[in-house]
């Protein structure tokens, strides 16, 4: 998404109780583990956008570093404008051009995220590739998406419902992305290929499914200096 008009639009919109929401859960997951982040952790937003996850992770979790990639010139653009009016360093929160897939990571997470990024890929798979080379030795994953309704009906509900009152834009984008979107049961296989099996999909409200789990030991492509 990299057109002015969407860049504008997506920047302006308020999605503040869902990027919190990703936020809440990757603490809950911690708490439920009874793990946290070491000092210094690298955390990564894949797809981050206008930079609305990565800014708030960044608040979160003041004593890691926090890195948003995603492949639009002009998301990155404006988040890293976000980020100097906030008076956050670029040593605590730093975005990069760098679309889809990665094969590795000069700094390896302890977190990886994404939001609204699992259907705009042509291939999915660009995604779950990516996660084992990004990934420390111990790593947290996180990832909401779109589910995709079970009918026309269904999708016409849920645009009434979220995006009547929205721009032009993003009521377009988001009956696209409804459509474009992946039921539990395909990101689950799409998992089981990619050799994340293991990674959990539940379905989140009327319309959002979540990816979380843990990559841990040979899993990862990196070596970590967690014990």
């Amino acid at each position: 998404m990299n057109e002015p008009l969407q860049v504008k639009a997506y920047a302006a919109a308020d999605f503040s109780n869902t990027d919190q929401a990703l936020v809440d859960r990757v603490d809950t997951l911690l708490e439920a583990s009874g793990d946290s982040f070491p000092d210094r952790a690298r955390l990564l937003d894949l797809g981050c956008g206008p930079g609305n996850i990565s800014a708030r992770l960044a608040q979160r979790w003041p004593n890691c570093s926090v890195l948003g990639l995603d492949g639009a010139e002009r998301m990155i653009e404006v988040a890293d404008e976000r980020r100097r009016a906030d008076g956050i360093s670029s040593e605590r929160l730093r975005y990069d051009k760098a679309p889809l897939p990665l094969s590795r990571a000069d700094n390896p997470a302890h977190l990886i995220v994404s939001n609204s990024l699992l259907h705009h890929l042509h291939d999915p798979h660009q995604l779950w590739s990516s996660l084992v080379p990004l990934a420390s030795t111990h790593c947290l994953v996180v990832h909401r998406d779109l589910r995709r309704p079970d009918s026309e009906a269904s999708v016409d509900r849920l645009c009434q419902h979220h995006v009547a009152d929205a721009p032009p834009v993003l009521q377009r984008d988001y009956r696209a992305s409804l459509h474009a979107s992946f039921t539990v049961d395909e990101v689950s296989a799409q998992l089981v290929h990619a050799g994340l099996g293991h990674l959990r999909v539940a379905a989140i409200g009327d319309r959002y499914l979540e990816v979380s789990g843990w990559i841990t030991g040979c899993q990862a492509g990196f070596d970590q200096s967690r014990p």
